[in-house]
């Protein structure tokens, strides 16, 4: 990619709902002066929307035009810059490369067409070295975190990054923890309330956090991990007691997704799962849609960056820093370093399995068997008093072990007569 240099941005904006139009207001009429005022000459010529006499709600001047045609701005050539903020990953792909192709700057928010095409993107890039591609409002929202991993860990090696990237499950657990709520019921507020859609998949079996901790494992490690590949285990199957054992841990849950080293160094695990979190941990103190991302390295062990997850302006803020960068000459490469990795989905850690069965005698010593059986070693066994004899929880924590023998132990005591179900498995942080 070529050395970056101030230039005006002539820009084509992909989308009016609720963040393009927070991109337009910052850029045209809030912080207009103080762009201009720190060198970026921005402006937006045109905004590309599905229904242009749809009634926007937000201002847009006289001298932006609104078309609905995709050519109007992609074979513009006074357009140096495209914003996309359409979403999916199907008529923005195309916007996206043609852009690339054309030679015009990118700026785009969308984790899942990153994620899903990053090789392509990538060689894409290598054939337009003039162009500047940035992703900020991608991951996290409002927190800076891909320009931190980009420029601010250079002498530096990562060997662990995890986090809190989704909001909606994020507000959905804060609830469940605070007033002892099910996973039913916060589901339907959190749909009441705008957090969910009609079709909460993508948030609640954390699809959304798959995407993005496969971006931010591109830029620690410089690994390509195929998002379908990433191990995924939502919150759906959660429930009221998980938190009231986590209290007896001093921890909480959180839905994390991880990119981290082995002992040695030598292989890198993706995955995104619910965890149990001490209180102590900077991740448990994010309430609500907040998300956290923190970071462990070498150099500067532990540090954590935390704000608001998404939102009109803080989404539109990541967007609008993306766009400044480029206009005075600060873009840097949006993939620094690109490394081969062995991925080990069979991690080694220390696990928590909650087990659900009928009241019989023995079971605490059949679990002891089961356990050594599959190579666990039980660090606690905890439990409340019994009231339904019929429907008795308790939780079995591990010593440290591998994923692989811990969910061999819980398919074993699924096959004991008073097993209800399956045990429920999260590692802990």
């Amino acid at each position: 990619m070529s050395q970056a240099t101030p230039e005006p941005l002539n820009i084509g904006l992909f989308g009016g709902g609720t963040v393009g139009g927070g991109v337009y207001e910052i850029c045209e009429e809030s912080n207009k002066d103080f762009l201009a005022g720190i060198g970026a000459d921005v402006k937006i010529s045109k905004i590309c929307v599905r229904d242009t006499s749809k009634a926007r709600d937000f201002s847009i001047g006289a001298h932006t035009t609104v078309v609905s045609d995709y050519k109007a701005i992609l074979e513009d050539d006074s357009i140096n810059c495209v914003v996309e903020l359409m979403g999916g990953v199907t008529n923005a792909k195309d916007v996206v490369f043609e852009a690339i192709k054309r030679g015009k700057h990118v700026v785009t928010a969308n984790k899942a067409l990153l994620a899903q095409y990053l090789p392509e993107i990538q060689e894409l890039l290598k054939q337009h070295p003039e162009v500047h591609f940035a992703y900020e409002a991608a991951v996290c929202g409002g927190i800076p975190i891909i320009n931190v991993l980009q420029n601010d860990f250079f002498g530096d090696k990562i060997s662990k990054i995890c986090g809190i990237m989704n909001g909606t499950t994020n507000f959905m657990l804060s609830k469940m923890e605070s007033e002892g709520a099910d996973y039913d019921d916060v589901l339907k507020e959190a749909q009441a309330l705008g957090y969910a859609e009609a079709d909460p998949t993508a948030d609640v079996e954390g699809l959304d956090v798959q995407a993005k901790i496969a971006l931010l494992a591109k830029l620690a490690f410089g690994a390509t991990v195929p998002v379908d590949t990433v191990p995924c285990q939502g919150i759906s199957q959660l429930s009221s007691a998980d938190f009231e054992f986590a209290r007896m841990m001093r921890s909480t849950i959180k839905l994390l997704g991880t990119a981290m080293l082995n002992a040695d160094g030598s292989k890198l695990s993706v995955f995104v799962s619910p965890v149990v979190v001490p209180l102590t941990s900077p991740i448990a103190g994010a309430r609500g849609a907040g998300n956290i991302v923190v970071v462990n390295s070498r150099n500067v062990d532990t540090t954590s960056y935390s704000g608001p997850g998404a939102g009109r302006f803080p989404t539109a803020n990541s967007v609008v820093s993306d766009i400044v960068r480029i206009a005075r000459g600060m873009a840097t490469p949006p993939f620094p370093y690109d490394k081969d990795w062995t991925f080990e989905t069979d991690f080694t850690g220390e696990f928590y399995t909650r087990i659900t069965c009928k009241d019989a005698l023995g079971i605490i010593k059949r679990v002891g068997e089961l356990a050594e059986e599959n190579g666990v070693s039980i660090h606690a066994i905890l439990q409340n008093p019994i009231e339904d004899r019929d429907n008795v929880d308790f939780v079995v924590t591990t010593e440290p072990c591998r994923l692989s023998q811990v969910e061999s132990f819980c398919s074993s005591i699924a096959k004991e007569r008073w097993a209800k179900n399956k045990p429920l498995c999260m590692s802990l942080l």
